[in-house]
Parts: C-alpha cells; structure tokens; sequence
C-alpha cells in the first residue's frame, strides 16, 4: 500500500495511506536533556536502540486490551517487523490535550497542591488536561474553560474523563499482576468525523509512572521488566 509522509514528530513520523488510515512509524529518538532519557522534556535528546520496538509493542499490548473492553482507541493493527501502527484517522482537540490520571499524589501534582496533601497520598482517579504547549509549559485547562474555548463540548469532555478512567484502571490493574503500582499516567485523545472521542497516541513506559517496591521504575527498566 503506498504511502505519503505527512508529519515528522519527536518520536514517531506519520504516513497517510491509501485507504483514508494513517501509519505511524515508532522511532529510537527519545526526549531528554544532556543525553539523559527523560519523557518530561520536550526536546529529542538521544537515540537508544530498540526503544520503538518496546514502545510499540506496549502499546499493542494496552491498545488490543483497551478495544476489547468496548473503549474507543484509533488502533487498527501493527507490524512489529518494521515498527509500524496502522490508526484510524482522527482530529485533535484544539492544538493537542494531554489528559492525565493521578492514583497517587506526586509530581507536578505536589509541586502545585503540596501544602494540602502528602507526597505519594490515595488521588481517587484524579483527571487533569492540559495543552499542548512547550513555550507555556503544557498549562492546565478546565472543562468549562475547554467548552468556553471551542475546544470541546462538555459531553465530549465527559467522555473524555470516563474513558480516560476506565482506561487507567485497566492499566494499573494490569501492572498489579506484574508486581508494581501504577501512579498516574498520560493519555491523548482525538476524535472521529461524528464527533466520537477516542484514544490516540501510544501507551508506552514514557507515559507513565510506576513503582515497584516503593521505587519508582525508570521508563526503560518498565519496558525491560514488562517483557521479562
């Protein structure tokens, strides 16, 4: 099937295929900083061999779970072969969200509410969004400013929240099984030609936040001990 490249991103590149889907292509770029793998930066800093690969095949993993649990995904298949994933197409919302799912009080989270609450506390499946924004730092946006904006109507961001709860359940009691706990976890999400939210993106190692032991793992020691 022939393709077109229509986009270059950090650490995948999109195709356009023939048949209305699109292909992305799982690179080894990562982000981070003075050669250092750190998901939370914004800028590609280093290559490592086989981290495609390993975020692929996770995201297969959760992907195939997800579509079983009757949860709208853009998954279509992946080939492992050439670190590829076939996705439906669909748009994003305004310029990009990041939706996250907190388990447990840390991170930004602390840094913003931490005169209220301890480091590592319960969150009951906390829901936070924020834009895609690198200059602003990704600020945090609420469901009424979102409907406000045009961004999204309410319903959709009601969707968004369920789903996005759901989705993180399937995970953490996923990781469970394996051993560790899940402590938040970032999603995106797109929507189709009606208007139906759906999960896009990847659910990799670098979208996450994982302990085992009361240690927090690392992205690449996760993908290493995920495929144990």
């Amino acid at each position: 099937m022939e393709k077109k490249l229509v986009y270059t991103g950090k650490t995948k590149d999109v195709f356009a295929l023939e048949n209305g889907n699109y292909l992305l292509k799982f690179k080894d770029d990562c982000t981070g900083k003075d050669g250092v793998f750190d998901p939370g930066e914004n800028a590609v800093g280093l290559t490592i061999e086989g981290v495609g690969d390993v975020n692929l095949r996770m995201s297969i993993y959760y992907f195939e779970k997800i579509n079983a649990a009757g949860i709208r995904t853009h998954y279509v298949n992946a080939n492992l072969a050439d670190t590829t994933m076939e996705v439906l197409p669909a748009k994003v919302f305004g310029q990009g969200l990041e939706v996250i799912c907190r388990h447990k009080a840390v991170g930004s989270f602390i840094r913003r509410y931490g005169q209220y609450i301890e480091s590592g506390a319960d969150l009951p499946a906390y829901v936070e969004t924020t834009f895609k924004n690198d200059a602003l730092g990704d600020p945090l946006v609420t469901k009424d400013a979102l409907a406000a904006l045009g961004v999204m109507t309410e319903a959709q961001y009601d969707d968004m929240k369920d789903m996005t709860q759901k989705i993180t359940q399937i995970v953490a009691d996923d990781l469970k099984e394996k051993g560790m706990v899940l402590y938040d976890i970032k999603f995106e999400y797109g929507y189709d030609a009606d208007g139906n939210v759906m999960l896009i993106d990847e659910i990799a190692s670098g979208n996450m936040r994982v302990y085992k032991d009361g240690e927090y793992i690392d992205p690449m020691t996760l993908s290493e001990l995920f495929f144990a």
